[in-house]
Order: structure tokens, then C-alpha cells, then sequence
């Protein structure tokens, strides 16, 4: 990369990793930032520019044909014109991730999906720290892959959670074991159309040889379709179905069939703290990523057995008097709750409401039969809720005026094997200033119930 003349393009946390990682190398580093330059941080700017690093604020430069590469970050379109003039006249569009790859050392593990990334790569990274590997957990998880891959030796693993955006702009990217969880629609405003967003999640396995392998969903047959063609070992995962190979359900225990025909017997699935269906696919998946990349039975079983989830999804966050008390703060969306109700099944004591980022709420309101007993709701669009509830017939449901107060009267409705959910369907900005705030809250509300 020695002066080599590299556009970062995005200054999120990937795109100021990308730049000091140019620096290192001793490019000529340009950036450029749709933001003014009085909304970014003074000290980036001054440390940037006290590098000899070129800044573009809220305007482009003037003569895109100047750049050797750009390296884009994942919230930038790549369809861009400034971007297509730059490809057009001589310079090659990547992404953080594929430059990762290039100048970094390590061995990938690449996880992507529509849903459950975050929980499985976080659950794999747990899983080769117990195996005793040099592990980090990078990527779209929110610490960028440059910044681990610059300094990974040779025999270190990068877990690696990798979003469509990320995926779109690989060339080269090579995983040991890549996973595909799910296909569903999502980002069709970047992408267009569901085949070019499941082309960009199939460019996860795109570089793969017969040495490698892909664990990929076997029970959604859109997500299994994309294995058509690659070259890498397909491992199948299953919740459904007892496989001639890969990863199900055996009599309510986790097993993996291998490439020899053994049957690694890993967990029971009662043993899981995670619950939900979802999260029962996200554990195969995990299960068969670490034992394909050649980790042991024993240590994957002991470490799914004792991960207690992603903070602020579905977290377990206490048992209090028979009443267990559940954390999804990340829950912003109907989509999202809904999923939480699916998990806890039944006699929920739902806290719902915030910012509804203008949603309608009658589908949230269907899904209550028979798992909802009662619902507490709180924030500024509560009452739109509210008046779903009354359309759908749902009448058990109070108003509260803060957390704390939503966390005392729960106790004080719950009953022994109850289940008292946050799960808001909407976003907490009308009272936090993010949805782990509000998580954080939430467990320090029940925490002191057991003062």
C-alpha cells in the first residue's frame, strides 16, 4: 500500500479503522464524509490531518480519476456517481472487510444471515476462546476487522459477523468455515430485489475450495438454494429434520454427523439458556462452524450450555419469586418483539412502547393470543398501542410513566411461572438515548427488586 493514493469513503468506526490502518501502511490517505465537518470529532480531524491525511467534508473531490482505491464503507452505497466515476476512470471499490483480508494475517470465520448473526458469532467467538485459539470477534458485531486483522498472526481466528453491504465489495475474501443462517427480505432499498441480495450473501463463500466449508440453513429453502455451485463442503443444519450430515436434532440432544459418518453427540436442547426457536438454529449453526473447524464435542457443548445470550436479546436478566424476567430492549421493531413473543410462548407480562417510528401495531396485537396475559405500556407512542389493543379486543393493559414504575407494577401482576418481557416493538429515543440504555435500565429496575 506504500503511496498508493486511497480514498476511505465513510467516516464510521470501519472507514476511521481503514484509515489508520493506510496510515500504518504509509499510503497517501484522502477521506470523504458526507457530514460538515463541525459534526465530527475534533480530535479525529486533528489527528488525520496531522498525518498529512486529505479530508473531504460534505463535498467530493474534484478529480475522483486522482485515486488508486477506494475502500467503501458499508453504509455507503457503492452505486454512488462520484464512486462509479472513480471505478469508470482506473480505481478499484472494495470494502473494509476485503482490504482486511488483504493485508492481514489470520483465518476467517464469516457469519452472515438476514437474522441471528450477532448471537451466533458471539456464541462461535466464545466457543474457540474455550478451545483455547487467539480469537477475536470483529465485523458488523461493531469492532472492524482491519483493526483486528493488522495484527493477527498466522494461527489467530477472526470470527467474523459480515453483513450483505460488507459482502458486496469482497473480491478475494477467503473464510475456513463460512455460515449462511437465513435469507429473508431486508436492505431491498440498497439492494433492489431479493436475488441480488442473496447474491451479495452468497458472496460469502464465492472464494471457497473443496478444503473449506459453508454451514447453511437447511430448512429455509431460499437460504439453501444459494449453495447451488459452491465449491466448499456444504454442512446442513436442521431443526426440523435428521440429516445424513451436518447439524439437528436427535431426540432433543444437538448432534453433528461428520464427513466419516461419526456422530458427535454435542448438548441436550433443554440444556440451552437461550430460548426460541431462532436461537436453537443460531446454536446448530454455531455448533457446526466450531466442530468443522475442528473443535471438540466436549468444549462446544460446555460453552453452548453456559452462553446466556447477546445483552439486550431475549437476555435473561433474573428470576424473582417463580417470576422470570427477560431483557429484548433490542426489541425496536414489531418484527423483533413478535419474535420474542414466539420465544417466551406463553403467561408473558408484556412492556411494551416508546418511539413507533410510525408502525402500525394490529399485527403486534394479533400474535398476543395466548401468550400475553397483560400488556404495561410506557412512552410517548404508547397510546397507538393502545388503540390497536382496543381494535383487536385486547383490554388487559395499563399505562405507566417510566421504567421503574413498569418494573414494580410487573411485580406486582406476576404470578409464579409468569415471565415478565421488555420488548418495546419500538425505538427508545423518546426516553433514552439508545436501545442499550434502556436495556441497562431495565435490569437495574429488577435488580433492586431483590433489595
Amino acid at each position: 500500500m506504500k503511496d498508493k493514493k486511497v480514498l476511505i469513503v465513510g467516516m464510521g468506526k470501519s472507514g476511521i479503522a481503514a484509515a489508520q490502518a493506510m496510515i500504518r501502511l504509509e499510503a497517501e490517505v484522502f477521506i470523504q464524509d458526507s457530514k460538515k465537518e463541525d459534526t465530527i470529532d475534533a480530535q479525529l480531524i486533528s489527528f488525520l490531518r496531522g498525518r498529512g491525511v486529505t479530508c473531504y467534508f460534505n463535498q467530493i473531490p474534484p478529480d475522483m480519476a486522482a485515486f488508486d482505491l477506494l475502500i467503501v464503507s458499508p453504509g455507503v452505497s457503492p452505486e454512488l456517481p462520484f464512486i462509479t466515476e472513480a471505478k469508470e476512470k482506473g480505481a478499484e471499490i472494495i470494502g473494509e472487510l476485503e482490504i482486511a483480508y488483504r493485508i492481514g494475517s489470520g483465518n476467517y470465520i464469516a457469519i452472515t444471515g438476514t437474522n441471528g448473526k450477532t448471537t451466533t458469532t458471539t456464541l462461535v467467538g466464545e466457543i474457540f476462546k474455550n478451545a483455547r485459539r487467539k480469537t477475536y470477534v470483529v465485523g458488523n458485531i461493531g469492532v472492524a476487522v482491519i483493526s483486528a486483522s493488522i495484527d493477527a498472526g498466522e494461527d489467530d481466528w477472526l470470527v467474523t459477523e459480515t453483513s450483505s453491504f460488507q459482502l458486496e465489495t469482497t473480491k478475494y475474501f477467503k473464510p475456513v468455515v463460512s455460515a449462511i443462517l437465513n435469507l429473508t427480505p431486508d436492505h431491498l432499498n440498497r439492494h433492489h430485489t431479493m436475488k441480488a441480495y442473496g447474491d451479495a450473501k452468497a458472496k460469502v463463500f464465492a472464494n471457497q475450495s473443496a478444503d473449506g466449508y459453508l454451514v447453511i440453513n437447511y430448512d429455509d429453502k431460499g437460504c439453501y438454494k444459494l449453495a447451488a455451485g459452491c465449491k466448499a463442503k456444504v454442512v446442513p443444519f436442521s431443526r426440523k429434520s435428521q440429516l445424513d450430515f451436518g447439524a439437528f436434532l436427535k431426540d432433543d440432544r444437538i448432534v453433528i454427523k461428520g464427513e466419516t459418518g461419526e456422530v458427535a453427540d454435542i448438548c441436550g436442547k433443554e440444556d440451552l439458556k437461550i430460548i426460541g426457536a431462532h436461537n436453537l438454529e443460531n446454536v446448530l449453526a454455531a455448533a457446526a462452524i466450531a466442530y468443522f473447524a475442528g473443535i471438540d464435542a466436549e468444549t462446544i457443548g460446555r460453552t453452548i450450555a453456559g452462553f446466556g445470550g447477546v445483552e439486550h436479546r431475549i437476555e435473561f436478566a433474573g428470576e424473582i419469586e417463580g417470576v422470570r424476567y427477560y431483557n429484548d430492549s433490542k426489541g425496536t421493531n414489531i418484527d423483533a418483539a413478535v419474535t420474542a413473543l414466539k420465544a417466551i410462548e406463553q403467561n408473558i407480562i408484556l412492556i411494551a412502547g416508546g418511539d413507533a417510528k410510525g408502525q402500525d401495531f394490529d399485527e403486534f396485537v394479533e400474535h398476543f393470543r395466548g401468550s400475553v396475559k397483560k400488556m404495561i405500556l410506557l412512552g410517548r407512542d404508547a397510546h397507538l398501542i393502545q388503540e390497536a389493543a382496543d381494535r383487536k379486543g385486547f383490554k388487559d393493559y395499563v399505562f405507566c410513566k417510566d421504567m421503574d414504575d413498569c418494573v414494580r407494577k410487573a411485580y406486582e401482576l406476576a404470578e409464579p411461572g409468569d415471565n415478565v418481557l421488555l420488548s418495546p416493538a419500538c425505538a427508545s429515543w423518546d426516553m433514552y438515548d439508545n436501545f442499550e440504555q434502556r436495556g441497562e435500565h431495565f435490569k437495574n429496575c429488577v435488580s433492586r427488586l431483590e433489595e
